[in-house]
């Protein structure tokens, strides 16, 4: 590089906090994670993404775009989730390469089981601390950061998340899937 544009002051103060605020923020999520639930957070979400889509069933490269993961980690996360019996793989029959993840219902309760917990330590460590301005900053400068580092690769608009999970006497279709976090 011919010439090196050194941060600032003002921007050596935004990365180092950046980074001490994702750090502490994904340590505590992936520690509740595993004392509560005894699955990492990185199962979590693939297991969220398959509970929205339709029949909670995603082809594998999809999967793997959508959670910004490379097809080789997603085949060994999937292979870790299919051992729990929480996803099924199956081929696709008009493409031969292909293949599919789907939530089974045994996923799905595990998935159920697991929500709450996490969505209240999400809660706890992004938005409390956080101002209702300072949360839309948040995700305006995480979605730009998406944008700029994975374009075409996750749909930031349209990926609201999930609705919450629904307690057992709930029966509205529209709430059968854990809330992403």
């Amino acid at each position: 590089m011919e010439h090196t544009r050194w941060l600032d002051d003002d921007e050596q103060r935004t990365w180092r906090a950046f980074l001490s605020a994702t750090r502490l923020v994904f340590d505590r999520v992936e520690r509740q994670m595993s004392q509560d639930s005894g699955m990492p957070q990185t199962y979590y979400e693939l297991l969220v993404r398959l509970s929205e889509a339709p029949g909670r069933t995603l082809r594998m490269s999809t999967l793997a775009d959508n959670a910004l993961s490379s097809r080789s980690r997603l085949s060994h996360a999937v292979a870790r989730l299919e051992e729990n019996g929480w996803v099924r793989r199956s081929t696709c029959a008009t493409d031969r390469r292909g293949a599919f993840a789907e939530l089974t219902d045994e996923g799905m309760a595990a998935l159920e089981a697991a929500a709450p917990g996490h969505v209240e330590t999400v809660r706890a460590t992004v938005f409390d601390p956080l101002t209702r301005a300072q949360q839309h900053a948040l995700r305006e400068a995480s979605e730009a950061l998406v944008t700029a580092l994975a374009p075409g690769r996750w749909p930031m608009s349209g990926d609201t998340g999930a609705v919450q999970a629904r307690a057992p006497e709930q029966t509205a279709p529209e709430q059968t899937a854990p809330e992403q976090a």
